[in-house]
């Protein structure tokens, strides 16, 4: 499988990646946790795991996902907070819910909210 590499300032380090990945989810989608109780809209989305190994390492092992698929940044919430969130393509589904997130950041990033996936600020697209 062909490869690359990329320096990721957040990680610390140099990232591998394939050079095609496939991530089940697009930027603006509504999703939801597996296992917490949390749920988000995309706004990035790194093909491999990019994070800092702390962060990896701070997993419980039982739990660890594995590095080599699709992570998402999203704008989450759950009960009265908002936070950004990292997680792996293996813990994340479709917000089957589908109302809008309550994240004060959303109205930076996404204009309207259609069928469970918000669409980006025509500002922000090339």
């Amino acid at each position: 499988m062909d490869r690359t590499h990329f320096y990721l300032p957040q990680a610390g380090r140099r990232i591998e990646a394939p050079l095609n990945s496939r991530a089940r989810f697009a930027l603006g989608d509504v999703v939801r946790h597996r296992m917490f109780d949390f749920r988000g809209v995309v706004f990035d989305i790194d093909p491999v795991f990019a994070n800092s190994e702390e962060w990896y390492e701070a997993i419980p092992v039982a739990m660890r996902p594995r590095r080599d698929q699709p992570f998402y940044h999203l704008l989450a919430e759950s009960e009265g907070s908002s936070y950004v969130a990292y997680v792996s393509q293996q813990n994340l589904m479709e917000d089957s819910a589908g109302g809008p997130v309550e994240h004060p950041s959303v109205p930076q990033l996404f204009e309207t909210l259609s069928g469970g996936r918000y669409r980006m600020r025509r500002s922000l697209t090339h």
